[in-house]
């Protein structure tokens, strides 16, 4: 039988399936789409730019609680499906664009080629002029000087931007939803994270109605748990900042980096941890196994590393270097080659469990038994036919495979449709296979970066190309919390209708505010007056390697034959365990710790340790892991709170020092 782990079991049980779906899309969810747009945007955009953070849980939880206080002093209650709807509009926030902090919608990445193309990297690079003038207007525009979006020199860029925009999200859907039912509904994956969002949704609707249960008094220990040690970790540094020339951090953000100080006895070891409480709490929650199996990868990394270094494979690591050029060299160097193969690995364990459910399933017909998971699906819930949510994927799959044809003429279309109907339904699936065993987010890392370069193309217009490289299977998950919220499937699709265009309008407009007060970046902003120079020249490196392939980064990070070793070892594994019965999310767990920092790890081990050999002989296992899952809410809850209140001082404090008398 496949899947029967019983820690597996433990968390599909961890919370009931609804009997009753209902539309939690209405009022509310409008008027949060409106508080979300026209009142969280700025400060999102403004956290980015000053000091490199998305508002992230402060966004969904501050959102949450205003409306549900508002709710219980005007006698009206709010369901746990109404509370997740408003929970999913402002986690939309949280977006990030190209790893570079920027959150703010549709326009954040429109700021960030404003500032490229007359950026001293791409001068120095000669490549400022050759980017497409329907990316960003050229670097001597008029719009550019005047820093305005009223400009024609935009129309162009921003009819893309908008189009992007309603392509990703059709992609979103229809890949998202095609991912759900074939990893929740067919495979009946057990997503452990789903039900820290849900119970925390349930908790604040049971205390929306004035029924608390233990629900609402776990949460409420987690949310102090979170406002203490925010206060600590967030709001001291924040505050300071405003007030000092250097912001005072009593716990290092965000680890402790000791990679200098073992380097004597673990040469090209990456070593630290993470200081953020919420890994530990995290360590509550995941999976024990999965845990043990990433925690078993990075001890065999602190073994193999220094074996490696003497060897000659990790050549380039040097004394004197700190985490972040350890761990970047040694990814050139050999696990960039070994977790694509790996990667690889867990895709063909997820076809074979796959092939073994099917057989069990139709085994069990055999016999007469009810076989869990399948196709079917709860009439209740809302579920639409199948060829709804592939037809919009397709749909947007080809309308991005056109718009490449038509901008980038002179690269093979097969390629780009490659993208669209194979790399990317591939990788959504191995991601969503992996958040819904463990929990954690998996991709194969730098496949957009290799095609490009393997391809031969010459020019820089390619990497500004909207390929349709996809890594959805995160939706799965986002899928999953709305089935146990007792949400319709329609719910998320009237929330994400309505946000749409509230995105876009508010995005345009906060964006050219922002950009009318000040250059970004300038010294109004200092985290992207320090860090977007460094970016800039990380994105030229890549944009040059189709001009001088032979600088490229890829080539010095490509193995052949270390993939093929990364892949035969995780398949070696995953049958080594099938074999001898081990629980199956140790191996999962191990492929996750493949080349990964160990600085979140540990303190996840700690976690894990904790809760296994302390909470759960004293609650029962699956007591706690319910008391887990709201404590974890209730802590980002917390943290999120604080991260608010520090936002709005922190705006107080900058409006003021800005003011003329």
């Amino acid at each position: 039988m496949a899947h029967t782990d019983p820690e597996i079991e433990l968390y599909r049980n961890l919370m009931e399936q609804p009997e009753e779906f209902v539309d939690g899309f209405g009022t509310k969810a409008i008027i949060g789409s409106l508080f979300v747009g026209f009142v969280m945007m700025p400060g999102a955009i403004y956290l980015g730019l000053v000091a490199g953070q998305t508002l992230g849980p402060a966004a969904e939880w501050t959102t949450i609680i205003l409306f549900t206080e508002i709710a219980r002093r005007s006698y009206v209650t709010m369901s746990r499906a109404e509370v997740y709807i408003l929970y999913y509009i402002a986690a939309s926030l949280a977006e990030m664009q190209g790893g570079l902090a920027l959150a703010g919608g549709a326009f954040a990445g429109a700021m960030w080629n404003q500032y490229f193309v007359r950026s001293p990297a791409a001068r120095g690079m000669g490549i400022a002029s050759k980017v497409p003038t329907w990316v960003v207007p050229p670097a001597d525009s008029p719009a550019l000087a005047e820093r305005t979006f009223f400009h024609p020199d935009w129309v162009i860029p921003i009819l893309l931007t908008v189009g992007g925009r309603i392509l990703g999200r059709m992609v979103w859907f229809g890949m998202g939803y095609s991912m759900f039912r074939i990893t929740s509904d067919y495979e009946n994956l057990p997503f452990p994270f789903a039900a820290i969002t849900a119970q925390g949704a349930t908790a604040l609707a049971e205390a929306s109605s004035k029924e608390e249960t233990w629900r609402w008094r776990v949460f409420s220990i987690g949310a102090m748990i979170g406002l203490v040690f925010g206060t600590i970790y967030l709001g001291i540094p924040t505050i300071t900042g405003v007030m000092m020339t250097e912001p005072v951090q009593i716990i290092p953000i965000p680890w402790i980096d000791l990679t200098r100080t073992t380097q004597s006895i673990l040469p090209a070891v990456p070593m630290g941890f993470m200081t953020n409480l919420g890994s530990i709490i995290n360590g509550f929650v995941v999976p024990f196994w999965a845990v043990v199996g990433s925690f078993i990868a990075t001890v065999g990394m602190a073994i193999v590393n220094p074996i490696l270094f003497k060897a000659g494979i990790l050549h380039t690591w040097r004394p004197g270097m700190d985490t972040i050029n350890t761990q970047f060299y040694n990814q050139i160097d050999f696990y960039f080659s070994v977790g694509i193969g790996a990667s690889l690995a867990v895709a063909v364990m997820g076809f074979y469990e796959i092939y073994r459910k099917a057989h069990y399933d139709r085994q069990a017909r055999e016999r007469g038994e009810v076989a869990r998971g399948g196709w079917a699906v709860p009439k209740a819930r809302g579920d639409l036919p199948l060829w709804v949510p592939i037809g919009s994927y397709v749909a947007a799959a080809l309308g991005y495979v056109v718009l490449c044809a038509i901008l980038v003429p002179r690269f093979p279309a097969w390629i780009i449709a490659g993208f669209a109907f194979l790399i990317s339904p591939f990788e959504s699936y191995i991601n969503a296979r992996m958040i819904g065993m463990t929990g954690q987010f998996l991709g194969v890392p730098m496949v957009l970066e290799a095609t490009i370069i393997f391809s031969g193309y010459k020019g820089v217009d390619i990497w500004f190309a909207p390929i349709p490289r996809f890594n959805v299977g995160g939706a799965a998950q986002q899928f999953r919390v709305l089935e146990l919220t007792g949400n319709k499937v329609m719910s998320l699709v009237k929330a994400e209708l309505l946000m749409l265009p509230i995105s876009i309008v508010c995005s345009f407009i906060f964006w050219g505010f922002v950009w009318r007060l000040a250059p970004i970046p300038s010294a109004y902003y200092p985290y992207a007056q320090k860090m977007w120079p460094l970016s800039a020249l990380q994105r030229g490196l890549w944009l040059t390697s189709t001009v001088n392939p032979e600088t490229s980064v890829f080539y010095k990070a490509w193995n052949k034959t270390y993939a093929i070793g990364g892949f035969v070892a995780a398949l070696g594994l995953y049958a080594g365990l099938s074999a001898l019965r081990l629980p199956i999310l140790l191996i999962y767990g191990v492929v996750r710790g493949f080349g990964i920092l160990p600085h979140s790890i540990i303190p996840q081990m700690i976690g894990a340790l904790i809760s296994q050999f302390y909470f759960i002989p004293r609650f029962g296992a699956r007591r706690w892991k319910l008391y887990a899952t709201v404590l974890a809410a209730g802590f980002s809850c917390g943290m999120g709170l604080l991260g608010m209140g520090s936002i709005a001082l922190a705006l107080i404090g900058k409006s003021v020092s800005q003011m003329p008398f």
